[in-house]
């Protein structure tokens, strides 16, 4: 017995419960399935293989620095080069190309069309050459656009530039949890989703102070403080484009290299990493990450009825209070408030976001549910829309308004929970690519919807979205309920013989075999 073994008198070890790999029938066949796949850890699988509680915690810390924080790193990336139009805009950007609010929201939706429509596509190509390759080469194109925009000087130019910059971070999201989700049990999922995803409540602080010093420089070189906000922030996320090829390895086995000659991993930790992660979910095994999706795949997925409910809950958890955050900053000054105050008065629903999302995203973790937490939300957003939805329009208090604003957008938004439910819920690594995509590519429909929605006459309710989000929550809580009880009673059905001639001849895949159970 091992060194590290002899220690393990005080701390419990991992693998003395049951797992799914402990009947050799099960065993057998995903050993096959991984050597057909050509899964690059498949020479770690090993269904014996033991470690202590403590080895595993203080594994999950390193994985946590290494991975999540990286992810959150470049997710940075991509908030400034998103954000940096909104410091523009208080530059008179707009005036000094010689455009109209008009051309501006075009210009936006040609952007958010982009994005929308390079979802897919993005997760196909990092499918194909790997995370590790195409995620840092997305932040280099992106910001090289960026940066150009300091130099455009027409209606042309801005149109051009706002479409690259969409098509190229198109996907960024999908991909980066994906690689994630190489490293991270499903029940650890959420949570590090929500630690990447406060880069975006967080950068709004810090775009906005940025570029409050940055639009105050003016130059014979470049004589609009605009113009230094793009090249900065752009050359900075340019620097950790680059960075990120050295920063990304493509798998947990896959660490060491000339740069990085210790690797992230012991021997040891790497066996840890892989068999916790394949027996908490044996499908993270039936691809390898340099392997494409097939048409045919796509196609499965594409038309997976499965994960549709989880769509139609992301696309109305984001319509929720987004013509409201749209356009809080022209409320706030309609309420009275100076520009300098109106900039500062947005950042406390920002900092309510990161607490929110954080506990949301431990919540789902600790209760095992997503529909209900995502539930809970909605009531959240609905109790605050109401009394904005009847309050007397000769009659408003301005603070008591910015109160409820202020707790309304400070709502924790459904972008974590819901990208790693469509992971649990893919059952393979085919799957899972093509609904990360898809998944994003319904939030960024949403989008569009909500930038469309929002008019002069229309008070800032939105309470029947609202209404049918709780009921869509709801719905989907019972619809996995009865989806898992379907499954249960077909396997219960068969004999042990007939189980394991189903793990070897089904043609049944992913999600739709009986021996799945759906997260809700």
């Amino acid at each position: 017995m091992s060194s590290w073994l002899k220690v393990a008198d005080e701390e419990s070890l991992s693998t003395v419960e049951d797992h799914i790999f402990k009947d050799p029938a099960v065993a057998e066949y995903y050993k096959q399935v991984y050597k057909d796949a050509e899964y690059e850890c498949r020479h770690l699988f090993d269904t014996e293989y033991i470690w202590t509680t403590a080895e595993e915690k203080k594994l999950l810390w390193k994985i946590d620095w290494r991975v999540t924080f990286w992810a959150y790193i470049m997710f940075t990336a991509l908030d400034f080069d998103r954000a940096n139009i909104n410091q523009a805009l208080s530059d008179d950007v707009l005036d000094d190309l010689g455009l109209s609010t008009n051309d501006y929201n075009w210009a936006m939706t040609v952007n958010l069309i982009c994005f929308l429509g390079a979802e897919l596509p993005s997760q196909l190509i990092s499918k194909k050459i790997g995370a590790d390759i195409w995620i840092p080469t997305q932040l280099c194109l992106w910001s090289m656009v960026s940066i150009s925009q300091a130099a455009i000087t027409d209606r042309a130019g801005f149109y051009i530039t706002r479409a690259l910059i969409g098509l190229f971070q198109g996907g960024f999201i999908c991909d980066t949890c994906l690689w994630m989700s190489y490293f991270y049990k499903s029940d650890e999922l959420p949570f590090r989703l929500s630690l990447f995803y406060i880069a975006n409540p967080l950068m709004d602080i810090l775009s906005a102070l940025l570029g409050y010093a940055l639009i105050r420089i003016n130059t014979h070189l470049l004589p609009h403080g605009w113009q230094w906000v793009f090249l900065v922030e752009g050359i900075f996320t340019l620097l950790i484009g680059i960075a990120s090829f050295f920063m990304m390895p493509a798998s947990a086995v896959q660490t060491k290299t000339w740069y990085r000659r210790n690797g992230w991993f012991t021997d040891h930790e790497e066996k840890i990493v892989v068999n916790r992660v394949l027996r908490d979910d044996p499908s993270k095994g039936d691809m390898n990450n340099r392997q494409p999706v097939s048409f045919r795949e796509l196609l499965m997925s594409l038309t997976d009825y499965d994960l549709l409910p989880i769509y139609v809950v992301r696309f109305l958890g984001d319509l929720m209070a987004s013509p409201v955050g749209n356009y809080l900053t022209l409320t706030l000054r309609q309420l009275g408030f100076s520009t300098f105050d109106t900039n500062l008065l947005t950042i406390p629903n920002s900092v309510l976001t990161i607490i929110t999302m954080l506990l949301t995203g431990w919540l789902s973790e600790k209760l095992n549910s997503r529909a209900l937490v995502l539930s809970s939300v909605a009531v959240w957003c609905f109790s605050c829309l109401v009394p904005l939805r009847f309050w007397s329009g000769s009659q408003i208090d301005v603070w008591p308004t910015y109160a409820i604003l202020t707790v309304l957008l400070g709502y924790a938004p459904f972008w974590a929970i819901s990208i790693s439910w469509c992971s649990h819920n893919s059952n393979s690594v085919r799957s899972r690519a093509v609904s990360a995509a898809l998944v994003n590519m319904f939030s960024q429909a949403a989008g569009i919807v909500s930038s469309n929605v929002y008019r002069a006459d229309d008070s800032p309710f939105y309470h029947r979205g609202n209404s049918w989000l709780i009921g869509v929550s709801i719905a989907c809580f019972i619809y996995y309920i009865l989806r898992n009880r379907q499954n249960a009673k077909a396997w219960n059905k068969l004999t042990e013989e007939e189980r394991n001639t189903y793990r070897k001849s089904t043609t049944d895949v992913g999600n739709k075999r009986i021996d799945f159970q759906f997260v809700y």
